[in-house]
């Protein structure tokens, strides 16, 4: 079995960063830890946000040249056992996310891994800022996923 990215995206996020990477060229996320946004996955123009030497590289949607979604190690640490699913929702957002002039946000769902998917992830190293930064990246890239309603 190959290793399940640790993260995916829904269609409507898919399309979203299709439009706002025609507007802002190649773009990043970086997953908040909370206070001021609320937790929510922030995306920005690549190398607008510095990643940290241990943030974590959750993986690479698969739009355009391939969106980065970083989280910082504590959090990663919490969260490691969860699949995070970048979806788009009506509202604005409490951040400066580039998507917050479209009248809508990206929101993170989760969904837990199974056995055999935590066991896989498990026998492959986290790539942290530090090592991407040396060319390292990920054998998978997050794909669309559909939401179970």
């Amino acid at each position: 079995m190959r290793p399940v990215p640790g993260v995916v995206m829904t269609a409507a996020a898919a399309d979203l960063l299709a439009r706002l990477r025609e507007r802002h060229g190649p773009l990043m996320f970086h997953q908040s830890g909370g206070c001021c946004d609320g937790s929510s996955p922030m995306c920005y123009p690549r190398g607008d946000f510095i990643v940290g030497d241990r943030d974590v590289l959750l993986g690479v949607l698969d739009v355009g040249d391939g969106v980065p979604v970083w989280i910082s190690g504590p959090q990663f640490a919490a969260w490691r056992h969860t699949q995070l699913i970048i979806d788009v929702v009506p509202g604005r957002g409490g951040g400066f996310s580039l998507e917050a002039p479209e009248g809508v946000r990206f929101l993170s769902r989760g969904r837990v891994f199974t056995d055999e998917e935590a066991e896989l992830l498990a026998a492959t190293p986290v790539i942290t800022g530090a090592a991407y930064g040396r060319g390292e990246r990920p054998p998978e890239r997050g794909q669309v996923m559909a939401l179970d309603q």
